[in-house]
């Protein structure tokens, strides 16, 4: 029987066949999908369990409803918040998207400034061994600064307008930044460093060239990180004349004991810095594609 012959007639029982290759891409995208629809599902029935206990909670009368308020008087104060209604323009003449819009503008503003900033520093400290001695200490004590500790300092200097609200994001989050970046600078390679060096690269070729590059996902780590801290810091720094803002309506709110609506601007706040989180996770793929990658 001739080779044809043989294939013909199909292998010989018992034989061994050879192993199927790697899967398909229709079959990998299909695989994806189903895994990306099991962990949606998890993700729907984790938020349907906590929304559950939520309102049982409040059935049960465990606090007093004006401390708890049950998911649909938030839900309520969500839809009041985001529309006009009874002639009323959301809350304190301002939509809740305009309070959240013009929070993240300040977040945008004071997060720019600090990259601005704290790269640039952060590439000195970690290139540069007396910059670090005279620089890192101060990096380290801002570090360790809660916002509302220099808050009131930024008011007498600054007055109650944007001023302070913007120096209060941009000190709160230049730390991680500067930190983040001098730490990746130092772990750049040597062999790295010694190859460029003998390539002829100077101090200013070797600092931009070699070291920035190899440190840029680390450097978008600490952006990201201080996006976070600039988030958190911001619902301090519009306690002071914070309307239109998310931080002043929850202040506002919470003076009048209005707790779904303090509720509807934290979930407001959470549902926001997931996206922005979503937003510079894509960022840092697209500019660091072999980030995890051998």
């Amino acid at each position: 029987m001739t080779l044809t012959e043989k294939a013909e007639h199909g292998a010989a029982p018992g034989a061994r066949t050879a192993p199927d290759g790697p899967p398909s891409p229709p079959r990998r995208r299909t695989r994806s999908a189903a895994a990306a629809l099991r962990w949606t599902a998890l993700r729907l029935l984790a938020l349907a369990v906590l929304v559950a206990a939520w309102q049982a909670v409040v059935v049960a009368g465990v606090w007093p409803r004006v401390l708890v308020p049950s998911p649909g008087d938030v839900w309520h104060a969500f839809v009041e918040a985001s529309t006009v209604h009874d002639g009323v323009r959301g809350f304190s003449n301002h939509l809740l998207v305009e309070h959240l819009g013009v929070s993240l503008r300040r977040i945008g503003i004071g997060t720019g400034y600090t990259a601005l900033v704290g790269i640039p520093l952060g590439l000195l400290i970690g290139a540069v061994k007396p910059v670090a001695v005279v620089l890192e200490p101060a990096v380290t004590f801002l570090r360790t600064l809660p916002p509302l500790a220099y808050l009131s300092l930024l008011v007498i200097w600054f007055g109650i307008d944007e001023s302070p609200k913007i120096w209060l994001l941009v000190i709160a989050a230049l730390p991680p930044v500067a930190a983040a970046t001098a730490a990746a600078v130092r772990a750049v390679p040597a062999d790295l460093v010694e190859a460029a060096r003998a390539l002829g690269a100077g101090p200013v070729s070797l600092l931009l060239s070699v070291r920035l590059p190899a440190a840029l996902p680390e450097i978008l780590t600490g952006v990201r990180i201080a996006v976070g801290i600039a988030y958190t810091s911001v619902v301090a720094a519009e306690t002071i004349n914070g309307v239109p803002g998310i931080g002043g309506m929850i202040r506002d709110a919470q003076r009048y004991n209005q707790t779904d609506v303090v509720i509807a601007g934290i979930i407001a706040i959470g549902l926001s810095g997931i996206a922005l989180d979503a937003l510079f996770k894509g960022v840092e793929r697209l500019a660091v594609p072999w980030r995890g990658r051998a």
